[in-house]
């Protein structure tokens, strides 16, 4: 619907300016094709977390470049007219051919192209609109395909390809555990479990969600003493997010999940983990609950269950009442992690 409205009042403006040029004109034209060039190069680069659908990266392709270029034109015309003494008044319509003509030449066939069901994703593409192929599993390299998933619609799959892209691309800055420690993520004591997790306190209650550059938690394969590799980031949100409205990110593709029967020692900068909660859902003072916070695991290595695959037993949480466990075998590597 952005594009529709953008489209319109651009078609708008370009009618008004060739009827009616004024300064007021010149100046509204100017200032919206910047605002639409400026968030278009934003989409391309890091994406507009604010709004919904355009969160994550998008690639560059011929359909939105062009739309970009022609802003960009619109731009350098209005500011052209704007510096030019006596443009305002000169009857220019009789030499609008040739502009015309060109735009049309480029604007047909990016109407066609952006028109296809072609989306490129993390370099991979993929034709929706063709006959359905087998799922691949997911090993951990690039690039990314988790296509062939029943009910996942290609948005919903584009956005889960890219966080696990950009996870797989960003993690392994945090390989080295003492780098980690260094720069803010504490263990929390689950080591015997077979998976450490090292959680930076501080990030759980910021602004800054699914990135890869700022995981809440780190997750660590316990290899031996002292050997440890990094198998996985635990994205976490505020606590003020209920489970119930947690971002879509890919469908069916993605689980979250809480910690509501964990309990961790009362230490504001090093909490550790105590034990679980009694039968009454309560901690044995002076130890205290997790947050209610949702989270959900993004592999860098191949998982029985796909990328998105939560621990076993109670390392797995809670998902939300009426869920079934979700496990991607579609994806999954099909064998042990």
């Amino acid at each position: 619907m952005l594009f529709v409205w953008a489209t319109a009042a651009q078609i708008a403006w370009g009618i008004v300016a060739l009827l009616r040029s004024s300064t007021i004109v010149a100046i509204t034209g100017l200032s919206a094709n910047v605002i639409l060039a400026v968030a278009w190069f934003v989409t391309r680069i890091t994406g507009i977390s604010w709004i919904e659908g355009l969160e994550y990266r998008e690639p560059f392709g011929f359909a939105d470049a062009t739309s970009a270029g022609l802003a960009v034109v619109a731009v350098g015309i209005a500011l052209g007219v704007l510096l030019t003494p006596g443009a305002l008044t000169e009857h220019r319509t009789r030499n609008i051919g040739v502009p015309a003509f060109v735009i049309a030449a480029l604007t047909l066939p990016a109407m066609v192209v952006g028109g296809a069901t072609t989306h490129n994703h993390s370099g991979s593409s993929h034709d929706h609109s063709a006959a359905p192929v087998p799922p691949k599993a997911y090993d951990g390299t690039l690039p990314v395909d988790l296509s062939g998933v029943e009910g996942v619609t290609p948005e919903q799959q584009q956005r889960a390809e890219q966080l696990v892209t950009s996870t797989i691309q960003k993690l392994p800055q945090f390989a080295d555990v003492t780098t980690a420690t260094e720069r803010g993520w504490i263990s929390i004591g689950d080591s015997l479990s077979g998976f450490e997790h090292f959680i930076n306190w501080s990030l759980i209650s910021d602004d800054e969600w699914l990135n890869p550059d700022q995981p809440e938690s780190l997750v660590y394969r316990v290899d031996g003493p002292g050997k440890r590799t990094l198998v996985s980031a635990m994205y976490i949100l505020p606590p003020s997010i209920a489970l119930d409205d947690v971002p879509d990110v890919g469908g069916r593709l993605t689980q979250w999940h809480i910690h509501n029967d964990l309990c961790f020692t009362d230490n504001p900068t090093t909490p550790r983990l105590a034990g679980v909660t009694r039968p009454d859902g309560t901690c044995r003072i002076p130890f205290k609950k997790f947050p209610s916070a949702a989270m959900i695991h993004v592999w860098i290595t191949p998982h029985p269950c796909g990328p998105f695959a939560a621990l076993e037993g109670i390392g797995a949480g809670q998902i939300l009442e009426g869920e079934t466990r979700w496990c991607d075998t579609a994806h999954g590597s099909g064998g042990s992690i």
